[in-house]
């Protein structure tokens, strides 16, 4: 029996928990013989991986746009340094011990770092949501839960269109 608290770290338990929507997939008769991959297309399913990332980045964004009660909100640093990147910018921290190195304020800063401020410098979740997965829409990730996020993108060949 898998039993966690939070998201998975370790590769074991990232496949045991993909194994169940592979599965699942599975249960329709039509796609069944597809890759797993191919399922997931057909079905407009995200791998567990991309929405667990896409999730983090909906939460970061909730908590730096002051959407949550600050007292109970987890307190997120903000890099007033930094000339490159978004202007909501987080402040990256080195951890030694395997529990900071994985709670949520360390495994986000580098992802919600290299995304660029037409992503993060909205007003809504809903504008933001739709912007990031324009942005990420070339990754992986979304169908391949074994892929990582990579590079950001050239922005500078980025056409904003209207939400």
């Amino acid at each position: 029996m898998l039993i966690l608290f939070g998201p998975p770290t370790k590769k074991g338990d990232i496949e045991a928990i993909e194994k169940i929507q592979k599965r699942a997939t599975k249960l329709v008769i039509s796609i069944r013989k597809l890759p797993y991959k191919e399922r997931l297309q057909h079905l407009n399913l995200y791998s567990l991986k991309y929405r667990r990332l896409r999730g983090d980045m909906i939460e970061v964004f909730k908590i730096l746009h002051h959407m949550y009660d600050s007292s109970v909100a987890p307190e997120l640093i903000r890099n007033t340094s930094a000339t490159r990147g978004n202007k909501y910018k987080l402040l990256n921290h080195t951890f030694h011990y395997n529990f900071r190195k994985f709670s949520f304020a360390a495994r986000i800063v580098n992802i919600w770092n290299s995304l660029p401020d037409y992503v993060v410098d909205v007003n809504s979740v809903a504008v933001f949501k739709k912007r990031l997965d324009k942005f990420w829409a070339d990754q992986n990730v979304m169908f391949d839960w074994t892929a990582d996020i990579t590079g950001t993108g050239d922005r500078s060949e980025y056409i904003l269109e209207s939400d």
